[in-house]
Parts: structure tokens; sequence; C-alpha cells
């Protein structure tokens, strides 16, 4: 072998399966060396939020259980990430460092300059591609430029060509004889110090063991109905894979291969019992594109894409704000969401949709106020996809719903939540209320409020605006940068 110590630089690839970075470190050197880096101040604007910081502590615990299982062990270091590397070559001898690929703007510009560091003392230092169907770079428009409108980018990107295979987990990760040393994962603190976390323990498993789980039920309960079922709230009918793929223990190369070798290759369009898988696929899909447009667009986690937007009359307005982080904004869809994300972290798509329509619509407040509460409280704040997300949903960014499409809270429950059981577990202060009045309590009867025992304004707000004239509001505001 060409090396007899390697590093191998683990960062948001938590997993030993299809690891391009932990096979080419075995395949290269004698002696292989994982090691976590902890340098949240090197992620500029976007260090990870609370719900992240809790993942990434059970994530670390989960990967060095599974590398001592192949008697190995994940070393945990806290940074700069350039000192700590140079510091731990020093100690081991290693004369290689490979890591697995991140996009981030801030990322980038870090990985350039620690690449072009270590080469120049002689170090050999690789990077590889681990988290993306294909790079950002590898899929252009015909004119060579990138894509911003996502049905092309999706035909061009996975439609034509399947991705890589995916590589097995190694049999063992040959450790050196006498291990550098390696910090207490508490040290981080990463874990909250007050317990609003206690939720998590119940929903989630993180580490690649749990990602599996949840691709075997993907497979087997979810995906022959997920173009229905996605869009229901009050059902399991997502994958639930999101925080799995931030965080690298399961690869959208895994999820695509266990698809179409059940299924078949992806389709533009699919019906029948394809419909599910196919629509699925193209979930991934959106995904790649959202890695896409940051990787060329670097600046949109804090502007919009599209520039006239930089001058839509957004309103500051602190108290509705807080109202529509606590849930409790009077509209039971909006409130039920909230609360499901701050209880476990996450939000289902559906309803993420509508309530970020309702911030950025009916209270008139900036997309970027949504993306900074969901990057602090969502387990899967993927930077790519919570910018995409909130500029889609703001019609602001590329491939963007129309700014004028305001959606309508009511309708949305009665839609997606027919017999109200998402609201009434996430609002069980309206559980009484009967489904004719569920999603719009201000409109039901005195007398059937008092059998529910609702008292607006006490047990549950009266809500902080009118669609009607929140939607006039919003449509004379994007009429004015037109």
């Amino acid at each position: 072998m060409p090396h007899d110590t390697a590093l191998v630089w683990f960062r948001r690839d938590f997993r030993l399966a299809d690891n391009p970075a932990l096979r080419s470190a075995i395949d290269a050197a004698e002696h292989v060396i994982p090691i976590y880096i902890h340098a949240p101040d090197e992620e500029g604007d976007w260090a990870p939020g609370g719900a992240s910081r809790w993942w990434l502590h059970h994530t670390l615990a989960a990967h060095d259980a599974a590398l001592r299982e192949r008697q190995s062990r994940l070393i945990i270091r806290a940074g700069p990430s350039l000192d700590t590397l140079q510091h731990v070559i020093q100690q081991t001898g290693a004369t290689a460092v490979f890591w697995n690929r991140r996009y981030e703007p801030a990322i980038r510009r870090r990985d350039e300059l620690i690449k072009s560091t270590l080469s120049g003392t002689g170090i050999e230092a690789v990077s590889r591609p681990g988290n993306l169907l294909s790079e950002p770079w590898e899929v252009t428009t015909g004119g060579g430029g990138p894509y911003q409108v996502f049905t092309p980018f999706w035909k061009n990107c996975c439609l034509r060509e399947p991705p890589a295979e995916t590589l097995p987990k190694p049999r063992a990760v040959n450790g050196p004889a006498s291990w550098p040393q390696s910090i207490e994962l508490a040290e981080l603190r990463l874990l909250p110090k007050l317990d609003w976390d206690a939720g998590f323990y119940t929903r989630w498993t993180p580490g690649e063991a749990g990602a599996q789980v949840l691709l075997k039920r993907l497979m087997q309960e979810v995906i022959a109905r997920y173009d229905e079922s996605r869009n229901r709230p009050d059902q399991r009918g997502t994958s639930s894979l999101s925080p799995h793929l931030y965080f690298g223990e399961i690869t959208p190369r895994q999820i695509y291969e266990a698809v179409t070798s059940e299924y078949g290759p992806p389709a533009p369009t699919s019906k029948g019992p394809k419909s599910g898988p196919m629509t699925f696929l193209s979930e991934i899909g959106w995904r790649e594109f959202a890695w896409h447009v940051l990787y060329h667009f670097p600046d949109t986690p804090l502007r919009p894409l599209r520039e006239k937007f930089a001058a839509f009359p957004w309103r500051t307005d602190n108290q509705a704000l807080s109202a529509w982080q606590r849930g409790q904004t009077g509209y039971p869809i909006v409130d039920a969401g909230m609360r499901e994300l701050w209880h476990d972290g996450w939000m289902h798509n559906r309803v993420r949709m509508i309530v970020g329509s309702f911030l950025t619509k009916h209270l008139r407040i900036s997309w970027l106020e949504g993306a900074k509460w969901f990057w602090d409280t969502l387990v899967d704040a993927d930077l790519a996809n919570n910018t995409l997300g909130w500029q889609w949903i703001g019609g602001c960014g590329a491939d963007a719903a129309p700014y004028f499409r305001v959606f309508n809270p009511v309708s949305q429950g009665e839609k997606f939540d027919p017999q109200g059981d998402y609201v009434r577990k996430w609002v069980p202060e309206l559980s009484e209320l009967p489904d004719e009045w569920l999603h719009q309590p201000w409109q039901a009867p005195d007398h059937i409020l008092k059998r529910a025992g609702v008292v607006l304004g006490q047990t549950y707000p009266k809500p902080i605006v009118d669609h009607a004239e929140a939607r006039k509001s919003a449509l004379a505001a994007f009429d004015a940068i037109k």
C-alpha cells in the first residue's frame, strides 16, 4: 500500500456503507484513523442549530459504536480543522487524509484551503463525492450554465443514466498500534441544558442503523402509496429519512438503488403501481436540485435569487413572529405544524408549505426569518433544502411558487387533515370540536365552543390576521415590485 497510516475525516457522512472516503482510505493505507473535528465557527453564518446539535451528539455516539464493532474507533477533537488535522498528522505519522465533499459555501472555501495547505506539505489530501447522486458542476443546461427549474434538471440529472453503484460496508477498519488521544463526546456540549428535547427520543433513532430501519419501512409500508400519502400529515406517509440524509447516515445512492431494484428506473411520469416510487424518487431529485442551486448561487441563504424581491416590503412584527413560532396564530393547521416542529424537531412537508405561506403571505414576514427558525429547530436543517424551500414558498427563488399563490390555512387543513387527527394531536385544546369547526374554530357557534371547552382568546387564540385581508395586502405588496 502507498501509505502506512491515513486519516478519514468524517464530517456529515456518519456511515460505514457507501462511504467513498472510507473505502479509499482502506484501499490506500495499512492503518486508518477515523476522526471527527468539531469546528462550528467554520460554518459561516450557519453554525448548527439546537436540534441539529442534539442529532449530532447521538450520531457521533452511534458511529463510534459501529466503528468499534470493526476494531476501530472515532477520534473526537475540537477545531480549528486545519490545525487539528496537522497536529494529528504529526502525532500519528499519517501521510494521507480522505474526506467526502460538502458543498456549503463556507465549507467549500475552508476545504479548498485545507487541501492546498496539506498538499503543499507533502500530505495526500483527497476529497470524494459522497452525498449526492451527481456533483453540482456535472449537470448543466444546453448553454453550459446551472439550472433554475426543477423538471429539466431532473431529466438531465438522473433520468438519463443511473448513479454509480453503492459501496458495501468494510469488513474491518484496521487501526494503528497506538491511537491518538480523543476528547469525550460530552465535552462538545451538544445536548441542551433545558429539557426541551424530550420528544426527540421517542421520535428518532440517529445513526446508520436507524436510517436502514426507516429505509426498510419506506419500501414495505410507504412507497407504494407515496404519491397520495405524502400530503397527509395525519398519516405516516413519508419516509422520515431527511435527517438521516442530512447527517450522511444514508446516501441518496442507497435509496435510489433500493427503489429502482424493486420498481425499475425512474421515469418523467408514471402511473399505476409505479406512481408512488417515481414520485418519491423525484423528491430525492429535489434534494439534488437544492444543492445544485446552492452551489451555483452561494449567496441565496441570505439573499433572494430573484433580485426584484430585494425590494419587497416585508414587515417587522416581533409579536406576530413569536405567535407563529410558538404555534399560537389561531389557525389550527399552522399551530399544529409549529408545535410538531418544537416537539419532534421535524414537520411534515405539506405543513411546512402551509406554515411558510402563512409567515410570508399572511404575516408578510421575510422568508429569511422562517429559514432561521427552521435552522435552529429542525433535525434535518439542511442549508440547501432549507434555503430552496423558503425561497420557493416566498416566491423569490429557483422554480418558485408564484408569490400570489396564498394558501388558505382553513381549506388546506380540511383537505389534508380531513378527520382532524393531526390538529387534535398537536392542538389538544381543540380536540373536542367537531370536524366541521376544527379548522376554523372562530366560526363555530357559541354552544359548540362551550361544549368543547374552548374559549377563544383564552384557551385558544383568536386568529391573529384575517385570511382575506392578509391575502389582499400580500398581493398589493407584490404588485409594488412587479
